[in-house]
């Protein structure tokens, strides 16, 4: 089966930030959200809430950190749709709470590796694997979802937890999204990194000044970019400042 749809693919995304921007992008008329993660009896759940507030989406199992788990899920999105538009890598954690984060002297390695297994190497072979779907057609809008404490021109002043793990995770992400993007400049695929914002979700917590819902408002943005637009760059989260803005790697 194939769609004139566009496809649209976000990971991890049956609760939290991912599910909201599953259920804003599925409010287009030309998008087919399909959702994703580890988790089927979660997935499917996500799907049926979704379906309740009259949206349609699908769900198909993927765990970004399995390369067999990446490779069944590019074969039935072949089988059952023949394309994806859009990628917004989201699946991702932060082991912040853990007190060896507290300092870099202190973080367990395992952790840091571990950190990098989903949040880094899970976004490449997600990408590595769903581009060549997108260079069949010319068209792909990649999203990562970053966070401003990976920029390192503002980490010796920010007032963020050190986190190391987490920060250092992102900052291989944001490279990511900076050689994906020389690679793929002069095509119609677009990548680009953005920060959510501190949100209320498992990884933010119920302080975090921010719902889901406002932190996904900047991927559905660069997830819907005309052609032509923003090619590597690493935006803000857009309520901050009252709309799309960049911030410095």
């Amino acid at each position: 089966m194939s769609t004139e749809k566009s496809v649209a693919v976000i990971t991890g995304s049956y609760k939290g930030l991912g599910f909201e921007i599953a259920k804003k992008l599925a409010k287009f008329d030309n998008i087919q959200v399909i959702i994703t993660g580890r988790d089927k009896e979660k997935g499917l759940e996500a799907r049926e809430k979704l379906a309740l507030q009259g949206l349609e989406v699908d769900y198909l199992p993927l765990d970004v950190t399995d390369e067999k788990s990446v490779e069944d899920f590019v074969a039935e999105i072949r089988k059952q749709y023949g394309r994806v538009d859009i990628l917004v890598n989201n699946a991702g954690v932060n082991p912040a709470r853990e007190p060896e984060e507290s300092s870099l002297l202190t973080a367990k390695l395992d952790t840091v590796l571990s950190t990098f297994t989903v949040n880094t190497i899970g976004p490449l072979r997600v990408s590595q694997a769903l581009i060549p779907l997108m260079k069949e057609r010319n068209y792909g809008r990649i999203v990562n979802v970053s966070t401003e404490m990976a920029s390192l021109n503002l980490i010796s002043n920010d007032f963020y937890p050190l986190a190391p793990s987490y920060r250092l995770s992102k900052i291989g992400l944001n490279g990511l999204a900076s050689l994906l993007a020389k690679e793929l400049k002069g095509t119609n695929i677009l990548v680009n990194n953005y920060s959510p914002g501190w949100m209320k979700t498992d990884i933010g917590g119920a302080n975090a000044p921010l719902t889901a819902e406002e932190g996904a408002e900047t991927a559905v943005y660069l997830a819907t970019l005309p052609d032509g637009g923003s090619q590597g760059g690493f935006f803000a989260e857009m309520r901050k400042f009252g709309g799309p803005f960049p911030l410095p790697w």
